[in-house]
């Protein structure tokens, strides 16, 4: 029995409707920006398996870096305890964080990361006594899979059937400019009306939502409106994070900063799981007192894994290297290029670009997760190519290693895709 035949077995896939799609294709290797099958074929990992491996699959300098750990500490449990893999991930990453942020909290994942982030903005107000229990948050935005993920993110497809369940959300839409009077009203009227605790926000590209994207100095203004009126505001980075914005985070191209900051994928280069959640000073102290209540009870099992906090020490010292900031720019300039070519193309929409984050729209109506967007998928993979559209928008996120080639391989198959569909 095979590898495919045997996974049907048991195994239940995420983003999956197995009636629909029962099958899936077994990948046994991979190396900097390549996926190989069974058969040895090989296709360029252009979303660099959900943002991720941004360094390249199995990079020698984070397996040493993990290999060497694992020799010597595997896994302690991080209440009551302390070791030098997470007191040296700490400063590493202080080092490269908007100044604000001075504590952090390590988890799992990217949706406990914003879990931690909503519950840090919502028992702030409680410990200083104040009312506010209304959370803000951009519409079509995701933010993950647990409840209160969940409650703060705007994309139905996932929430649908847990919404009667959920945190009170008010939503405001993407500034573009010209409405952003109407943003700031509604924020006042919002929280006249129901004071609120937190702002939660993906900064400069809403990922899930098809890649969008809007203007740094646009979302400024919101932020200062989130500040006079008292609202923490909350950076959800686990998808911009880590150099994909063409700087560190995509909070860096903004002068106000966030109270609270959300990290994962990148974070750990794709290796191992982990979340973490930052927070200014003064977030912190709200929770610092001789009541044992009002400190922040939230624990999971492997935070702090010392395996997975030496392979984001790696990670952040090959961010921090001459090569991958180069390869950063190279990257982005390659996207210019071809953003150019599709300007003029009868079946381009519309494209957008950030940093390393490249994006188009297909003319074209098209369901999210329908029959064309999943024939537009399994084409591309028969032209070794690995992208998962969302819906009409095709977006490549590869990996910092990937070389002039590979990524010529990648447009190719997109042109190919606009010639045919």
């Amino acid at each position: 029995m095979n590898l495919t035949k045997r996974d049907q077995k048991h195994i239940w896939h995420p983003l999956t409707q197995h009636k629909l799609h029962p099958e899936a294709k077994p990948i046994v290797r991979a190396e900097g920006a390549l996926l190989y099958d069974e058969e040895g074929k090989d296709y360029v990992d252009a979303i660099s398996s959900w943002y991720t491996a941004m360094y390249g699959h199995c990079n020698d300098f984070i397996i040493a870096r993990a290999h060497k750990q694992m020799q010597q500490l595997d896994q302690i449990i991080f209440s009551g305890f302390t070791h030098e893999p997470a007191v040296e991930l700490s400063e590493k990453l202080m080092a490269i964080l908007p100044v604000n942020q001075q504590k952090l909290m390590f988890n799992d994942n990217g949706s406990t990361a914003t879990e931690i982030g909503i519950k840090m903005a919502l028992q702030y107000h409680h410990n200083k006594g104040q009312n506010r229990k209304t959370l803000l948050a951009f519409e079509e935005g995701f933010h993950g899979d647990t409840l209160g993920a969940m409650s703060v993110s705007g994309l139905s497809v996932y929430n649908g059937p847990f919404e009667e369940f959920f945190i009170d959300v008010k939503r405001i839409p993407l500034p573009d400019g010209e409405n952003i009077p109407q943003i700031l009203k509604a924020i006042e009227d919002f929280h006249e009306e129901s004071p609120l605790a937190g702002f939660i926000y993906e900064p400069l590209v809403q990922g899930a939502a098809g890649m969008k994207m809007y203007q740094a100095r646009h979302l400024e203004l919101i932020l200062e409106k989130c500040k006079e009126l008292g609202i923490i505001t909350i950076a959800d980075e686990v998808m911009t994070g880590f150099g994909k914005t063409g700087s560190f985070f995509a909070s860096d191209h903004i002068s106000t900063k966030p109270d609270v900051m959300c990290l994962s994928k990148a974070l750990t280069a794709g290796l191992v799981p982990m979340g973490i959640t930052t927070c200014t000073q003064e977030i912190y102290d709200a929770f610092y007192d001789d009541d044992l209540g009002k400190g922040l009870f939230h624990a999971h099992t492997y935070s702090a894994n010392p395996i997975a906090c030496a392979t984001a020490i790696a990670g952040i010292e090959l961010l921090q290297s001459d090569e991958i900031q180069k390869n950063i720019k190279a990257i982005a300039g390659w996207h210019q290029e071809f953003a150019r070519e599709l300007e003029v193309h009868p079946k381009v929409r519309v494209t957008r670009q950030q940093g390393i984050i490249f994006a188009l729209e297909l003319n074209v109506e098209m369901e999210r997760y329908g029959n064309l967007r999943y024939q537009i998928y399994e084409f591309c993979m028969a032209e070794g190519v690995y992208l998962r559209p969302l819906g009409a928008t095709i977006y490549i996120l590869a990996p910092y290693v990937t070389t002039r080639e590979q990524m010529d391989r990648v447009y190719a198959a997109i042109r190919k895709v606009l010639d045919r569909f």
